[in-house]
């Protein structure tokens, strides 16, 4: 930690020096925390109640600290099998409302991806077990973790007496990993109620791109998931009876699959390319900046080979250009054996990752001219449909913005560093939500390590970025309610 020079620094001692104390206490709550399987993935009644007292836990939690806590009930969703599930309520919670103080809100989720030991765990992934400073469990860094860790910074203004630097409103959900089924609505519902104070939105549901160096997120990439369906009739046909005779569906899709990309890993449809941002002097030396070992990121993806040499190539290609991924074929034969199989219907499915200033209708058009093109060049009797099933678009900050002016200092506070300024190649689309109803600026001030493992077996948070992230969040509120003034 690097001694602050601010006005605060006295405060920021004190509340660090308590954490510091109290550590054991954190981490023990969140170890209740993990014990609760929260997951909004498989659509089970019995997994919808442990949602439900998640939910309530959580409540209770900001309630101690004095916050006025609404859960908002969603009413329930209808699944494509017909049974119909409850969907767990939205905490909108507020902690202070001093008309001269910012107020800051927090978005986080208390659902998981599903696990078991079964899976490849190590250890029990809903009891969190400690090995070598590492806490590993379900939902450890995803996003149990930085929702305590924010609670954790409101507690130790609370304990210690200290006036709270700022108005904190806090909106958790329970269906963020299925979806955020009916949030946009909720937002949109409480645009002039619960967020019309709101001055910043800060999410933490992300990680760094290194394992100690921190990290500001500034952007993540949209995307565009594609279907393109190639059907001669809804049976399938024996290829010694047919081959030879027919335009085979499966040729017609792979020919159209495979006019997506070239080698280079260069995205072939027509006018792609257009509305990508160009690269300014300012954006580039950003990546020049960025803390990253090629050899060991090489080494850690398990990969011979990257389609780029450079960090900074490699850095661009993850964030600010748009890729193309192909990602399987529904119809086709993929068991073991030899089956003698002409699939008569075949989907292939491939999506799209997006960056400003793309738009999802634009590519949409473009995706289906160009399959349109190839399809009719190849002068089959077959019928193509293509379909767009997701469009989620981009999402972009100013990195002048007060509030990442107020996380830089923060970090310097408690990390001593300057952070890594990044973006996330995957999509988030809470942040744009955000920012397109509410329309204030929206902070991703990540916590976890790049090797958390989130989604992923033995996902983990390691007790020191769990208890300096609730000190940051600490030191976060003072350099926020500094810059305001």
């Amino acid at each position: 930690m690097s001694s602050p020079s601010s006005p605060h620094a006295g405060l920021v001692e004190k509340v660090f020096r308590y954490m510091d104390l109290h550590q054991d206490e954190f981490v023990q709550r969140l170890k209740e925390w993990v014990a609760i399987e929260s997951d909004s993935v498989q659509p089970v009644p019995r997994l919808r109640q442990e949602l439900f007292r998640m939910m309530a836990l959580a409540a209770e939690e900001l309630r101690r600290l004095g916050a006025s806590v609404d859960l908002e009930d969603l009413g329930s969703q209808q699944l494509p099998d017909g049974q119909t599930l409850p969907i767990p309520p939205v905490i909108l919670a507020e902690l202070g409302n001093e008309p001269g103080k910012p107020t800051v809100c927090f978005y986080g989720h208390l659902d998981v991806q599903p696990a078991t030991q079964a899976d490849g765990w190590l250890t029990d992934p809903y009891t969190l077990t400690e090995v070598d400073g590492k806490l590993y469990g379900r939902g450890a860094t995803d996003n149990k973790g930085p929702v305590l860790a924010w609670i954790n910074a409101m507690s130790a203004f609370r304990v210690l007496e200290e006036d709270l630097p700022v108005n904190i409103k806090v909106i958790i959900e329970g269906m963020e990993e299925a979806g955020s089924v009916a949030l946009e609505e909720l937002v949109k519902r409480e645009k002039d109620r619960f967020f019309s104070s709101v001055d910043y939105i800060v999410i933490s549901d992300n990680l760094w791109l290194s394992q100690r160096r921190p990290a500001l997120i500034y952007g993540t990439r949209g995307n565009s998931y594609f279907t393109v369906e190639v059907t001669c009739r809804d049976q399938d046909f024996h290829s010694g009876t047919f081959g030879g005779i027919l335009h085979e569906p499966m040729a017609d899709l792979v020919a159209l699959l495979g006019s997506l990309t070239d080698s280079a890993g260069h995205i072939l449809i027509p006018g792609i390319y257009d509305h990508v941002a160009p690269l300014t002097e300012e954006e580039k030396e950003l990546y020049g900046a960025i803390d990253l070992d090629l050899e060991e990121y090489r080494n850690s993806s398990r990969v011979k080979k990257f389609l780029f040499n450079t960090k900074e190539e490699i850095l661009m290609h993850l964030w600010r250009y748009p890729s193309l991924s192909i990602h399987g074929i529904e119809g086709a034969f993929d068991e073991p054996g030899t089956k003698t199989v002409i699939p008569g219907r075949v989907i292939g499915k491939f999506s799209i990752r997006l960056v400003p200033h793309m738009n999802t209708s634009v590519v949409e058009k473009q995706v289906q001219q160009h399959l349109q093109y190839i399809f009719s060049q190849r002068n089959s009797s077959n019928q193509m449909d293509v379909s767009m099933v997701l469009g989620l678009h981009p999402w972009i900050a100013d990195i002048k913005d007060h509030q990442y002016l107020a996380a830089k200092r923060a970090i310097k506070t408690v990390f001593g560093t300057e952070p890594d300024m990044i973006r996330d190649g995957s999509t988030i689309p809470i942040a744009k939500i955000f920012q397109d109803i509410i329309q204030k600026s929206v902070l991703m001030l990540p916590l976890g390590a790049v090797d958390d493992g989130e989604h992923s077996q033995n996902e983990k948070i390691n007790r020191w970025n769990y208890i300096e992230g609730s000190k940051l969040f600490a030191a976060f509120f003072l350099e926020v309610a500094q810059l305001h003034e």
